[in-house]
């Protein structure tokens, strides 16, 4: 039987020269920041997860240690109260998943089902570019093999000024490539970075410019209300013809189930590197089918979370497109995943996961020493 025996957490910082300015928080990012988990068994074998900080996990290592890694339900709950007391450390999660796949010589895609060896992806911008520039944006990501893109409104005054300014830029994308990609829009209402105290949009405001998006034929709104206005949410989908989408920073799997039952959400959007893992968001996958709701998780951390996602997504969930964090140049695939040794590469809109078993990880140890702090 193998045996944890150890885990091993490490930070690292990538210098974003020139910086990347994120529509979500105006303020230049002028570092990119990694957590990197290790577990390792008995035998050798390592697994790799990433994501969250994994703050309150230091002094709980012996509550993993001496334990079989493939106890994922075990392991799930262990980490479960964590999250109540302390932080999220669900990169752990993904640690143990990946190295569960090494010891069954297992992909994690086929362990959570095998419904699929890949998944479909849509282009996540991140920068809030002119009209005419995100028009071209949007005819690369045609020209790549993407079916989707997602267009980011400012999050605040401190972007284009107005979400009026911000239908003025899809308007153009829209005029420039037609119907040949799915548009999607992430209103950045839901949530704040902590130093932005401007008010989320009230239920008109965000019933107002769902009907722009109506006319534009957006396939979802995404986080268009502040994150506890769920009622909100439900009125809103009620009241139009587009998918409202959100979930990706909610702490709990718990309050997923109740956002699943009340059909708050059209599409809800977890992230496993952020809430519940790959074990906790297995049973939104589906839960979310059972009741009609769209599952497709949020995957903005690095390549590794990203892998995860996909995995999960691929196994045993049945989502059109899976995001992609990808916005050339500020936010390319080697500065996305400078922790692997090969940033992922989609083919044709595609993310094939293949037969390596676990999650098919492999950290560039260079780089990752050069970036450790």
């Amino acid at each position: 039987m193998s045996k944890i025996v150890s885990i091993e957490i490490s930070h690292h910082r990538l210098a974003l020269d020139p910086a990347f300015k994120a529509s979500w928080d105006g303020r230049p990012r002028k570092h990119f920041e990694a957590t990197i988990v290790r577990v390792r068994d008995d035998e050798g074998r390592e697994g790799i997860g990433s994501g969250d900080l994994m703050k309150g996990f230091e002094g709980h290592e012996e509550l993993f240690i001496g334990h079989d890694p493939r106890h994922l339900e075990r392991h799930y709950e262990v980490l479960s109260h964590i999250n109540f007391h302390y932080g999220r450390c669900w990169p752990m999660d993904l640690a143990l998943w990946d190295l569960a796949g090494k010891i069954t010589g297992e992909p994690v895609w086929r362990m959570l089902g095998g419904r699929a060896d890949k998944v479909r992806l849509y282009a996540s911008s991140g920068v809030l570019r002119e009209p005419a520039a995100m028009a071209d944006q949007a005819e690369r990501y045609i020209e790549e093999g993407f079916p989707a893109m997602k267009v980011r409104f400012s999050s605040s005054a401190g972007g284009r000024g107005s979400w009026k300014a911000d239908v003025k830029a899809l308007e153009a994308i829209r005029a420039r490539v037609g119907d040949r990609l799915e548009l999607m829009v992430d209103c950045n209402q839901g949530w704040r970075m902590p130093w932005d105290t401007t008010l989320s949009w009230t239920f008109k405001d965000a019933l107002t410019v769902a009907r722009e998006l109506e006319r534009l034929g957006i396939y979802w709104m995404e986080e268009p209300l502040h994150r506890s206005d769920r009622e909100g949410m439900r009125r809103l989908s009620d009241a139009t013809s587009i998918r409202i989408a959100g979930g990706e920073m909610t702490r709990e799997v718990y309050e997923f189930r109740d956002i699943i039952e009340q059909r708050a959400f059209d599409v809800i959007q977890p992230d496993v590197a952020l809430v519940g893992g790959i074990t906790g968001c297995r049973r939104l996958a589906f839960q979310a089918r059972e009741a009609g709701v769209m599952f497709t998780p949020h995957s903005w951390t690095n390549g590794i979370g990203v892998l995860a996602n996909a995995h999960l997504t691929a196994g045993c969930g049945d989502a059109p497109f899976l995001e992609y964090p990808y916005d050339n140049p500020e936010w390319s695939e080697a500065r996305r995943d400078y922790p692997m040794i090969e940033p992922l590469k989609h083919k044709d809109g595609w993310l094939e996961l293949g037969e390596t078993p676990g999650l098919g990880i492999v950290l560039d140890e260079e780089r990752l020493k050069a970036t450790r702090h």
